[in-house]
């Protein structure tokens, strides 16, 4: 048999050839079913050992991937091709095209994590243009081409040649170096490509990694933000008939608007208002001036809005019964010399630990902030903030302490003073 000076055949390896000669017939390829595991309990994986109830660092290895995933493809019920595909004989979607396993989950994550640099490079340069960090040249020349863009909108269609011809004139080395354009005869003169795959541990890879890591922090925030809102819109609230009422009632009298509205000019104003707002002089001087004069507009607004919940929880026992609001006061000292609760140099203000023996309490039911006792005679506020009401009296049991933005109890205090 042949012999190979860089490979050890074994001396029982056979070549597989063919009638004709100097021919290698290849192997027949030999397809196998995807593994089909027994569920029995006999050979069921254990569970996995409980998690420490203090975070862990990912460089100990107390927690790391391979705890949460399987090292092979997971068990699938017979007749469906993947935990998301309700029907076997539907066509494969991208989240259903491979079985969950580690290996694929580790390979696809680095080459995530290696490839993502142009995401978040175009994250960065947009909110840097948006918030006039790079200077108002940058801004004022992207306002320009978006108010451009809003008075000849046909304009979009050549937008991607466009920018493909920009690339190409800002990598022309001819016009970064001024200069004749050298002759390249040899294909091992050109140029090396631009490598955009960072190596694994380099800097632009951790980058990379905690770009994503803030990115998927972001998606988790505004996913609890939304999430109280969505009992409201699919029918699992008591307001889903109203806010449907209100929807459609407001789409009908904003359909005539729509004919009446110049495109052109609201699309410019609604698209460059960001950039107004982003301003510095904006976020140093309008816009605090603007919540300042909006505050007690908007505390009332959000009074009311709580007041509206409560009462719309309340049932027919409170409604018929008399109902009272319940008062609690929270005393505080200014210290320049605060501690914090580990008796540490803090910050100066307002704290309930800056008040001296001999001063108000913490809590208080009086409006004077010294008499912990009201005049009914109920007892004193406890460090859970309850204590005892009249006889007879009990506290609503679908509402909850809310704090005073309005603070109209001032004008009663001055009054008491000037008597």
């Amino acid at each position: 048999m042949a012999t190979l000076d860089y490979v050890d055949i074994p001396s029982s390896a056979i070549l597989l050839e063919t009638s004709e000669p100097k021919q290698i017939r290849l192997a027949p390829k030999i397809f196998t079913p995807l593994p089909n595991p027994d569920l029995s309990p006999s050979v069921l994986l254990p569970p996995p050992p409980p998690l420490s109830a203090n975070p862990t660092s990912p460089s100990r290895p107390s927690l790391n991937l391979s705890q949460m995933l399987l090292s092979s493809a997971l068990p699938v019920p017979a007749g469906t091709s993947s935990p998301r595909s309700k029907i076997s004989s539907a066509p494969k979607l991208l989240s259903t095209k491979d079985p969950l396993s580690l290996p694929i989950t580790t390979a696809n994550f680095k080459k995530f994590v290696a490839k993502s640099g142009p995401v978040f490079w175009m994250q960065d340069r947009i909110e840097e243009i948006i918030t006039w960090k790079l200077g108002w040249k940058y801004t004022s020349v992207w306002m320009a081409v978006y108010a451009f863009l809003c008075y000849f909108p046909r304009m979009v269609m050549v937008l991607p040649f466009v920018t493909l011809v920009g690339i190409m004139l800002v990598t022309d080395p001819s016009l970064q170096r001024p200069g004749p354009i050298p002759d390249i005869e040899d294909e091992d003169d050109l140029p090396s490509p631009i490598s955009l795959q960072p190596s694994e541990g380099s800097v632009d890879w951790l980058a990379n990694l905690q770009g994503i890591q803030n990115l998927m922090g972001l998606v988790g925030d505004a996913n609890d933000m939304i999430l109280p809102l969505v009992p409201h819109i699919n029918h699992t609230s008591p307001y889903t008939p109203m806010i449907f009422t209100a929807t459609l009632a407001a789409l009908l009298c904003l359909l005539p608007l729509v004919n009446l509205l110049p495109l052109r000019p609201t699309f410019l104003i609604v698209g460059l208002m960001p950039f107004a707002l982003t301003h510095p002089i904006s976020m140093d001087h309008f816009l605090p001036a603007l919540a300042v004069t909006m505050a007690p507009y908007t505390k009332r607004g959000r009074v009311r809005f709580a007041r509206f919940i409560d009462d719309d929880r309340l049932e027919d026992k409170h409604w018929r019964a008399e109902m009272r609001e319940v008062e609690l006061w929270e005393n505080e000292r200014w210290s320049p010399e605060a501690k914090d609760e580990d008796n540490h140099p803090d910050k100066s203000g307002w704290r309930k630990s800056n008040l001296k023996p001999g001063e108000r309490r913490p809590w208080t039911r009086g409006r004077d902030g010294v008499s912990a006792i009201a005049e009914d005679g109920s007892g004193d506020v406890s460090s859970n903030l309850t204590f005892s009401l009249a006889p007879g009296w009990l506290f609503v049991e679908t509402e909850d302490w809310r704090p005073d933005l309005e603070g109209t109890w001032i004008s009663n205090v001055g009054a008491d003073l000037g008597e």
